[in-house]
């Protein structure tokens, strides 16, 4: 009985191996250099994210108030680092523009050291890596590939199919390995390097990937959330995140067609959002969040609007989850404090699902972690295939041999 179960799922492992083999390796590839997708930017643009530190730094106000930008254009956020050598980013939307600009501004002499109008040669590649991440370079494709379609779509579809296939893999690997290797677990967890290459290579598949297993399977479960729209409402409704569609605004119909506000001449009227201190913001949040950390400021674009902020923590083994705090405008008081430590287990973990697929859960810890693991990842496809392919060989000649004779 076990032995044709046995078969069946070695069936499944393989075909969905085979079947997803070319895209898995292009998709670790790409995940094993975004994983320090941060980092490398930092480094080969290290003179928009770092200065000096050397001096007395100026307030955020005196920052805010020497940055000309400013004057053509409405602040929406502000990020500071508890670096003393970081610099701080004031993004700017211009009037009549949709996308902010970052200006990346000194804290010490409040000079705008970079904005990212224009991207970077790191960004770009970046920007290919991830492209090719989630949408296999389609999205780089002009022509239209489908006409169901587009090519983005067409490209998250495919990297879909084939995440599901390597976690359907990563399962079948796991009950094909415990029973077989339970008993004599010593041996099956070393690599015999003695051995002729067959040998090793069948080593580097199952031990490689049964140490790397638990980091497999966290980053094939959460992959598919960002290419099924119905994978990702049952993830969140799994994890009690889910929250419905907004319905769209009821309004006066107009003759066109379209929905018009009840009161359209009201709705023209936009009442600006009152001046805030950064400096008593920043203070109010290391207050109410007393750790060191990276702060985000999200500031409204009108009086009805409200302030929100994102404290991250630091460290080798920091947390991924953002406490956040809202604030009413006009007073600067604490309107809702939410911290991430507090909230449900599950909700910690639904609201985490990108921190656990690019392995930032715990810090620079578990990206080591990932790092590694998608780098086995990657091999993965390479070793099975070879696995496969000497089975077929010596099946081929075990058959022309009884046909010689």
């Amino acid at each position: 009985m076990w032995r044709s179960i046995r078969q069946f799922l070695n069936d499944i492992h393989l075909y969905a191996g085979l079947l997803s083999a070319v895209v898995v390796i292009a998709v670790c590839f790409t995940g094993t250099l975004y994983v320090y997708n941060t980092e490398i930017r930092e480094f080969f643009d290290s003179e928009r994210y770092f200065t000096s530190g050397e001096g007395n730094p100026k307030t955020l106000e005196e920052l805010k108030s020497g940055l000309q930008p400013l004057q053509q254009g409405n602040l929406v956020s502000v990020t500071t680092y508890s670096g003393a050598d970081r610099t701080v980013q004031f993004q700017v939307k211009p009037e009549g523009e949709e996308k902010a600009i970052t200006y990346f501004v000194d804290p010490y002499s409040g000079e705008v050291l970079a904005d990212n109008a224009k991207k970077t040669t790191s960004e770009e590649l970046m920007g290919y890596v991830f492209s090719m991440h989630r949408w296999l370079l389609l999205d780089k494709v002009e022509t239209p590939i489908l006409e169901s379609m587009t090519n983005q779509e067409l490209g998250r579809l495919i990297n879909g199919i084939a995440t599901s296939l390597f976690l359907l893999g990563v399962l079948t690997g796991i009950f094909l390995w415990l029973p077989k290797k339970a008993k004599n677990w010593k041996q099956a967890l070393k690599i015999k390097w003695h051995a002729n290459w067959i040998r090793i290579n069948h080593d580097l598949h199952n031990t490689l990937a049964f140490y790397s297993l638990i980091a497999l399977f966290i980053m094939a479960v959460t992959g598919p959330f960002w290419s099924f729209g119905w994978y990702k409402t049952g993830w969140q409704k799994t994890w009690d995140i889910y929250q419905a569609p907004k319905e769209e605004p009821k309004g006066n119909t107009a003759s066109n067609g379209f929905l018009e506000p009840e009161n359209s001449e009201d709705s023209l009227l936009q009442i600006a959002a009152p001046e805030v201190s950064l400096d008593q913001l920043l203070a109010l949040t290391n207050q109410q969040l007393p750790y060191e950390g990276n702060v985000r400021f999200t500031l409204p674009e009108d009086a009805e609007g409200e302030i929100g902020v994102s404290k991250f923590r630091i460290g080798f083994f920091a947390r991924a989850g953002a406490d956040q705090l809202k604030f009413n405008p006009s007073k600067l008081e604490v309107k809702e404090i939410i911290l991430f430590g507090e909230l449900p287990v599950r909700q910690q973990i639904g609201k985490s699902v990108k921190a656990l697929h690019t392995g930032e859960i715990f810090g620079q810890f578990t990206k080591f972690l990932w790092v590694i693991s998608c780098a086995i990842a990657t091999s993965l496809p390479i070793t099975g295939t070879l696995i496969w392919w000497n089975k077929r060989s010596k099946k081929g000649k075990k058959k022309f041999q009884s046909d010689v004779d």
